[in-house]
């Protein structure tokens, strides 16, 4: 059963990836799905503020396709913008989470096949800064 939030500006959404974050397992994936803008990073900056991290050293690692931010757990951030889910297989990235690092994927989308267990959050735009948030659990 999907869980639907309609949020009204950022700091809404980033309180909605801090209260996801709060159910997180060690290992956990998130995959986020939305258009350019909707607000995918926003979230994972929520995540890692749930997650006991400084939300502002998270920015969108479209460039560098993957970033690591340690502290008391560990949030690797993946952004399959810029590849095609061929490359995107290549990753590695069912390997991230062994150590028990959080994953959250954004354009999950991309991926070649679903990742097991993945938590998915889709954010939709739906003017101005409000967002429609769907969180589906696997």
């Amino acid at each position: 059963m999907a869980e639907i939030l309609i949020t009204h500006n950022e700091s809404e959404t980033r309180a909605a990836g801090r209260r996801l974050a709060a159910t997180l397992s060690p290992g956990a994936t998130i995959a986020l799905v939305g258009n350019l803008g909707a607000g995918k990073t926003v979230f994972v900056k929520g995540v890692a503020e749930g997650l006991g991290l400084d939300a502002d050293e998270v920015s969108s690692p479209t460039f560098t396709l993957i970033q690591e931010y340690r502290g008391p757990r560990t949030l690797q951030h993946v952004d399959l913008y810029r590849i095609s889910s061929r490359e995107a297989d290549d990753l590695g990235l069912d390997e991230l989470n062994a150590d028990g690092a959080v994953v959250a994927i954004e354009w999950a989308e991309k991926l070649p096949r679903e990742a097991p267990d993945a938590i998915t959050i889709q954010i939709e735009d739906l003017g101005g800064t409000e967002r429609r948030i769907t969180i589906e659990r696997s």
